[in-house]
């Protein structure tokens, strides 16, 4: 039984689709199929019942997963501890990240890692939530910095100590321009920019609540700076998170009642990673603990 094919397995339950594991895993699906039928010939058990899109796992393969985690667990703990030894961690952690004020924090959680680890690099991937989680599904990214809610069945993940505030982005010469906050109301008739996603159900659709169906939606974009620029050009007002940049001719007033949200830095549970990203969560988790402890 090798290491090896114990990922392999362990991919496909995670997975629950062949396809998609091979994809992930980077093997052909026949090389994937024939891999497993061999691992099951030699336990002499059925790990998997086969549907026509979907399979699940058996008895035995519940068994087998739970002593596959632990072997692979072992496994890396004794190979980072051997690569630890000399402190010499190296190689590469894909980080995807929405724009948010958090993302500060993940830079100085970044900051400090390499203080300790400086053969360590950093591949950063800017997208929405839905393009992280997408990366991640896809074994693209390790770990993503994204705004809940987040799936607790599929992530491990830990609190950003920071929330973020909706609010509108108006141009300076605006009649909403020299108003302290911005209700509902207010946006009764305009058109907007906002984030791409499902504008019924998102946050802002249901703030909005029996105004919904009384504004605009001009353009939707993913990343914040994209939807100001088209703010700028007055193509509509921009509802979006506050950053704290800077943008010409536009001003930032908060929505009232206020609307926030939490940002989680997460990663897929059951996932086996190197010695080197398995280190830096930990680290992470712990930089962001003494910053709870502070408050």
């Amino acid at each position: 039984m090798e290491l090896r094919v114990l990922n392999y397995f362990l991919a496909i339950a995670r997975e629950e689709n062949f396809t998609k594991a091979a994809q992930q895993l980077h093997v052909t699906q026949p090389t994937l199929s024939r891999q497993i039928a061999d691992l099951e010939q030699e336990l002499g058990v059925k790990l998997f019942v086969r549907s026509n899109h979907t399979i699940a796992l058996t008895e035995d393969g519940m068994l087998l997963k739970r002593r596959a985690q632990e072997i692979l667990s072992l496994a890396d703990k004794t190979k980072q501890d051997f690569l630890q030894k000399d402190e010499a961690l190296s190689g590469v952690i894909s980080i995807g990240s929405g724009e948010f004020r958090s993302t500060e924090y993940l830079a100085k959680i970044i900051a400090q890692f390499r203080k300790k680890y400086p053969k360590v690099t950093y591949e950063i991937y800017s997208g929405n939530a839905i393009n992280i989680r997408d990366y991640i599904e896809r074994g693209l990214l390790d770990i993503g910095l994204m705004s809940e809610p987040v799936d607790m069945r599929k992530y491990n993940f830990v609190n950003m100590p920071v929330k973020e505030q909706w609010g509108l982005f108006v141009p300076d010469d605006s009649p909403l321009s020299t108003k302290e906050r911005i209700s509902p109301e207010d946006l009764k008739g305009l058109s907007i920019v906002t984030a791409t996603g499902d504008f019924n159900q998102s946050r802002i659709g249901k703030w909005l609540g029996e105004y919904k169906d009384q504004v605009e939606i001009a353009a939707s974009a993913n990343l914040p700076y994209n939807e100001a620029v088209l703010a700028k050009e007055n193509i509509g007002v921009m509802l979006s998170i506050n950053l704290n940049c800077i943008y010409e001719n536009l001003r930032f007033i908060p929505l009232y009642p206020s609307l926030e949200v939490a940002t989680v830095l997460g990663w897929k549970k059951e996932q086996v990673f190197s010695s080197t990203t398995t280190a830096f969560i930990d680290f992470a988790m712990q930089y962001l603990k003494g910053i709870s402890n502070d408050k």
